[in-house]
């Protein structure tokens, strides 16, 4: 098929990459100019294991182009996905602008269009959005009516940042909720090679799958630091409770999130706990559990900057700061909120992550940390031997396992901190426990 993909950041670039890479002829979609350019290049716009590569290919074989010209991608495709970000709000509520604005974008396209299209949302929206704001926008600046000029469907995508081609290659299952059956049927034809069931729905179900999936997958990773944080105020090892737990397959249903560690961050779990629960007031409905998520995950950040300051040294070396390893994504990382409350408190820090650095970080993680935390900015180095040579007390921010080796050449005097669950020893340097 021809596919017009509009948002080029983690969900677009790989969804464009991966679609192109099967076959298909892709227009990649993108208010940043630098985006479009990096892509026609053959670059990735964004931090993925992978993307490169597949990127590369499919531009090279005339699979992949990008443009900032949604008018010219609507006419040349006959199917849009639609991957732009809902931000939180200040109130916790979903920020709908950029769906807003490329709905009414595809829409001026579609005015002049003769054939049937379709429209996929892929990103991610409460119930009722697609009735409420995404079809009214398409209509009212196409001046046509869905299901007889176009075509509306929601289709969630379930990839992690770090393992998107993976995720994308093996999803958990594949969920399409549209206004019409043959619809459904042609956004099918996407997956159908794909090893995963197919559910299809109706748009409110669908757009419903995806916050009750992020939502259990912040309720895990709450549950597990609970436990963490009860077995260590009674001298029990957390982690061996954690596995034994994670042994029953059958009534515990999966150890993904389930092991005791920092808190959760990131463009998702954060975003859409704050919405479910905001439309849950809305709704004079009272869910204390989900609403109680995001207070705990404050206590844990809370818990490991008193673990930090127990520790009383003042130099302190982070290696991790983006909120999950192997991606660059700052967006409401834990680890940047310690960072922050460190430096109000007159702490001297110094940064190694080796996917947040100066040599590699760009776009808008770049333009955010130089705009709004440049303090921050100034302490990465791409060098990890820097961050021991300043420290005294030394934090694991994510779970990268390139950080076991890095510390191999930690000194005795280095406190080590693993707020992630690592298998570091707390309290002691890996060179001196090694030997």
């Amino acid at each position: 098929m021809n596919i017009s993909i509009f948002g080029l950041g983690y969900v677009g670039s790989v969804s464009a990459a991966c679609l192109a890479r099967d076959g298909h002829r892709v227009i990649g979609v993108d208010t940043q100019t630098d985006k479009v350019e990096m892509v026609n290049r053959g670059l990735s716009p964004i931090v993925e294991p992978g993307l490169d590569e597949l990127i590369r290919g499919a531009v090279s074989e005339g699979l992949l182009t990008a443009t900032t010209s949604s008018i010219e991608a609507v006419l040349n495709s006959t199917m849009s996905l639609v991957c732009v970000g809902t931000p939180s709000q200040r109130d916790g509520s979903l920020d709908t602008k950029y769906v807003r604005q490329v709905c009414q974008e595809i829409g001026n396209g579609l005015r002049t269009k003769r054939e049937f299209h379709i429209v996929v949302m892929r990103s991610t929206m409460l119930p009722g959005t697609m009735r409420q704001v995404v079809i009214p926008e398409i209509e009212k600046s196409s001046g046509k009516k869905a299901g007889k000029a176009f075509g509306i469907c929601i289709n969630p995508e379930f990839l992690r940042e770090s393992t998107a081609i993976f995720d994308y290659d093996n999803p958990p299952k594949i969920v399409i909720g549209s206004s019409d059956v043959a619809t459904a049927a042609l956004v099918a034809r996407l997956f159908e090679h794909l090893p995963a069931p197919l559910i299809k729905t109706s748009i409110e179900v669908a757009e419903a799958v995806k916050y009750t999936d992020n939502a259990w997958h912040a309720v895990k990773v709450d549950f597990a630091n609970e436990i963490g944080t009860l077995c260590s105020a009674v001298g029990v090892d957390g982690q061996e409770v954690m596995d034994i737990f994670l042994q029953d397959r059958k009534l515990n249903v999966s150890p993904s999130y389930l092991r005791p560690g920092f808190a959760f961050g990131g463009s998702c779990l954060p975003k859409d706990v704050r919405a479910l629960t905001y439309l849950a007031r809305e709704l004079g409905a009272h869910l204390p559990l989900l609403e109680s998520i995001l207070p705990s995950n404050e206590e844990h950040i809370r818990r490991s900057l008193d673990l930090i300051e127990d520790q009383g040294q003042r130099k302190i070396g982070i290696m991790g700061i983006s909120f999950k390893a192997k991606t660059d994504d700052l967006r409401e990382s834990p680890m940047l909120r310690v960072v922050e409350e460190l430096h109000r408190r007159g702490y001297s820090l110094r940064i190694f992550d080796p996917t947040v650095s100066h040599s590699i970080l760009t776009g808008a993680n770049k333009a955010y940390l130089r705009e709004h935390l440049p303090y921050i900015y100034e302490m990465l180095t791409d060098d990890h031997r820097e961050v021991l040579k300043h420290a005294q007390t030394v934090v694991i921010g994510n779970r990268d396992e390139y950080y076991k080796e890095l510390l191999r050449d930690a000194e005795p005097h280095h406190c080590i901190l693993d707020l992630v669950g690592l298998g570091i020893p707390m309290g002691v340097a890996v060179s001196a426990a090694a030997d």
